[in-house]
């Protein structure tokens, strides 16, 4: 008897040590999105500001079957770009229509560079704008439509005072803050509906923010719709934490240089 309740002790633990684990590496997948959305803006009311629904909580429970052929690289792509060309990205849709965003390579070169390649790479071609809040902003990028995926690589941001969230059709990365003094860009982008300049890098003055303070939003605008406006106020309404069908697909992206 004794050695029976001992190995069912031995098993117990077994158990409890692998669930442990198995959460831990659940922990290790964060939501990359639009962060620290504050109550008060300078020049802006409460009320007045869109307020985004609350950041959603639940992780899948299993990684989507398509995650095992998602393109993964071991660093960010060489500099292969000239900021001194003309940079476009033709966006098309599955479900019909495109629009046009203009790239600012001068004032992001290694965040252009990394979404020129991606794109160049098929790497968004059939991923879905996982995460859209009317009001706010429209967030694709991620081909495991979670909002945890990536390409295996992040760089730092590269905020400047000459390119901000000033307008709707805004586009910018998506993070999950600072680590380690970095920031954790990837594959992710959000464009924006409205004007959103708490999100900027940069305060109203000018000045860099410090993005290591937590909750302080930091986010790269690398680029800007200038056609088809329309197609990008269409997209799906979606809450990744709740939706039980994809976001709107992408079908591929067409990388112009000028």
């Amino acid at each position: 008897m004794v050695r029976r309740y001992t190995r069912y002790a031995t098993i117990l633990a077994g158990l409890t040590v692998m669930a442990a684990m198995l959460a831990c590496g659940d922990d290790e997948q964060e939501t990359t999105q639009p962060t620290g959305f504050p109550t008060t803006v300078a020049g802006q009311t409460a009320a007045a500001q869109p307020q985004p629904t609350a950041k959603p909580t639940a992780k899948p429970t299993a990684k989507p079957p398509q995650e095992a052929t998602i393109k993964q690289y071991s660093a960010p792509p060489p500099m292969t770009i000239d900021p001194e060309k003309k940079y476009t990205a033709t966006f098309k849709m599955a479900k019909g229509g495109e629009f046009v965003i203009e790239l600012y390579p001068k004032e992001a070169p290694v965040t252009v560079n990394s979404f020129v390649f991606l794109a160049r790479d098929g790497y968004y071609d059939g991923v879905t704008f996982h995460r859209v809040i009317g009001s706010f902003m429209a967030q694709g990028g991620d081909p495991t439509g979670t909002g945890t995926g990536g390409p295996g690589y992040t760089f730092d941001n590269e905020p400047s005072p000459l390119r901000r969230h000033d307008s709707a059709g805004a586009m910018s990365m998506a993070n999950a803050g600072v680590r380690n003094g970095k920031g954790t860009n990837g594959s992710q982008f959000f464009i924006t509906f409205v004007p959103t300049p708490q999100l900027d890098g940069n305060n109203a003055d000018g000045t860099p923010k410090n993005c290591s303070v937590p909750n302080t939003s930091c986010h790269t605008v690398f680029g800007k719709v200038i056609q088809g406006m329309d197609v990008v106020n269409a997209l799906s309404i979606r809450d990744p934490g709740s939706a039980r069908t994809p976001g709107d697909a992408i079908t591929t992206i067409v990388i112009t240089e000028e």
